[in-house]
């Protein structure tokens, strides 16, 4: 059975290993401060909130949101990352996590809960086809100069 809550600081360390796997499978590189502060950060609801599924007992997933002011449709809340234990896949855990963080967005008066996934990010978007709709926005990145 998967449990979800937000996150605890007993959450930690395992946090940091979900944590680490989630910017790995993205080829993404932080320090140890940056697993530091966003541990403060997620822990004190800085704008950045953190919640986690429990299998059993064990933290095998977690998910990172805040929710943001919108131009047209007051606040709507943003899926950052989700990211199960890959031996833990299967069980339910990222779904319950999805619908924990909808809880919150319907609790918040979000009208809105979105997210964005690789698009060879085949796993994922097999649930997430299942949960949400495609929207057809294609993302760009840049950094400020």
């Amino acid at each position: 059975m998967i449990e979800v809550a937000p996150l605890v600081p007993e959450d930690r360390e395992r946090w940091e290993v979900l944590a680490r796997g989630y910017k790995d499978f993205y080829k993404t590189v932080e320090t140890d401060e940056s697993y530091e502060r966003t541990w403060r950060r997620l822990l004190a609801g800085d704008g950045a909130h953190g919640m986690a599924a429990h299998l059993d007992g064990q933290l095998v997933g977690i998910a990172h949101y805040l929710v943001h002011t919108t131009v047209w449709t007051g606040d709507s809340c943003y899926l950052q990352d989700l990211f199960v234990d890959e031996a833990a896949r299967g069980h339910g855990a990222a779904r319950a996590l999805i619908e924990g963080v909808a809880a919150v967005a319907r609790d918040r008066g979000c009208p809105r809960l979105y997210w964005q996934t690789h698009q060879d990010n085949a796993t994922a978007r097999a649930l997430y086809d299942k949960v949400a709709s495609f929207g057809g926005m294609i993302v760009y990145v840049s950094s400020p100069p």
